[in-house]
């Protein structure tokens, strides 16, 4: 009569241990500094797949993974003009190349075509406005280059589908003497190599 008292009472505290184990939640702080790549494409994924028209089939799993590939590929760009337009320039500070929230958004977005075309290359070239001689603006718009670079490679790019130049002051956008072209012309601009 005693063990069968002992087995309950071991059976009702594993019930209790095992039942409080399954309702406590675990958060992990992430501080990264940009999301990682592995996630995002996770979740792109699950958009390609909820976003696929719906296929029944006795294979669930290999129409899911088919449907996933389907919506990836009519997302993909068609030509390399094509990701060529959907690349985004980004801008900095004057006498700067640290990254501002606008242009790590803008990178995200790109990497996001990026990863869609998987065999493009990209050239990033720096940009810088007329001041300053013509030394210091090719040394700072080959760090501006970097810095986008950088940021690419945390998002998942593989950094030999990568290239860096810098123009300094010698490619500018806008031709003008005030800070409305500068703005314009302190600048990463993003050619496709190859597709």
């Amino acid at each position: 009569m005693k063990r069968i008292v002992g087995f309950c009472v071991v059976g009702a505290l594993g019930a209790l241990v095992v039942g409080g184990c399954a309702k406590e939640n675990v958060v992990k702080k992430d501080e990264a500094i940009a999301p990682s790549a592995t996630t995002q494409a996770r979740q792109e994924d699950v958009n390609a797949v909820q976003s696929a028209p719906t296929v029944t089939t006795t294979a669930p799993v290999k129409t899911a993974s088919k449907s996933a590939q389907i919506a990836v590929a009519k997302a993909e760009p068609q030509s390399k003009e094509q990701l060529a337009s959907e690349l985004e320039k980004i801008y900095f500070d004057f006498d700067s190349s640290a990254l501002s929230d606008q242009a790590r958004k803008t990178l995200t977005e790109n990497a996001g075509y990026l990863r869609k075309s998987a065999a493009a290359k990209l050239r990033i070239e720096g940009n810088c406005d007329e001041r300053g001689s013509a030394e210091y603006n090719i040394a700072l718009g080959e760090k501006r280059a970097e810095a986008a670079e950088k940021y690419l490679v945390t998002m998942g790019i593989p950094a030999d589908r990568l290239a860096t130049v810098s123009y300094g002051k010698e490619k500018p956008a806008d031709p003008g003497h005030d800070e409305s072209a500068w703005a314009k012309n302190r600048r990463d601009e993003f050619t496709i190599l190859s597709k």
